[in-house]
């Protein structure tokens, strides 16, 4: 996966600000979610599976709040995002995992120590407020806060779909380009120079 943050010439009169990259930074009207109540400060189209994410990063108490939305690949199945602490692909990712149980939708967590190994449990960092919502337009939204490193810049960033629930457990997802595609960084921090100008972090509620 390559880097989608390039360092600056003159670090050292960077400005720390927390936005997201500017190319994933998007218009937020473009990307409303359907049913929703949070409000964040980022959003961008994610580059594979219909995809988007809305997050807000708050370096006081180093959380990450999110929004992640795209449609399942079949009727019945499933959506993911997930945070890879110690690489940039499935492997080693801690995924939020929303699907529809007996009608309503749950999110769970999974530890995803390797392509063959996905175990539902507690993940290496915390996480709260987890939720999920199906929307009218055959996308689905999941809704989380994690905890985050302390001073963290960039997040390596993981996200799927896949087919269906058999048994309580989640389907393989399919292993096209776009599903192997699915990785990236989350650029928490932003660097700019003196020269450069700040625009502020666009405000989106979800109506």
């Amino acid at each position: 996966m390559g880097s989608l943050f390039t360092p600056l010439l003159l670090p050292l009169f960077c400005l720390c600000l927390t936005l997201i990259s500017p190319t994933h930074s998007t218009d937020c009207s473009s990307l409303k979610l359907s049913g929703g109540k949070k409000q964040y400060s980022n959003c961008t189209h994610l580059p594979t599976l219909n995809a988007t994410l809305h997050f807000t990063y708050n370096a006081t108490n180093s959380s990450l709040s999110i929004a992640f939305s795209a449609p399942p690949a079949k009727s019945g199945g499933w959506i993911a995002w997930a945070v890879n602490p110690t690489g940039t692909g499935m492997a080693g990712s801690q995924a939020l995992l929303a699907f529809k149980n007996n009608g309503s939708m749950v999110v769970k967590t999974y530890n995803i120590s390797s392509y063959s190994s996905i175990v539902e449990g507690k993940l290496s960092f915390d996480v709260w407020d987890l939720e999920a919502e199906a929307g009218s337009d055959g996308k689905m939204v999941l809704y989380g806060s994690l905890k985050v490193e302390e001073s963290a810049e960039k997040l390596n960033q993981v996200w799927q779909v896949g087919p269906g629930i058999a048994d309580g457990h989640p389907m393989k997802h399919e292993f096209d380009k776009a599903n192997l595609g699915s990785v990236g960084e989350l650029q928490l921090v932003e660097k700019l120079t003196p020269s450069s100008p700040s625009p502020s972090p666009q405000a989106f509620r979800v109506t």
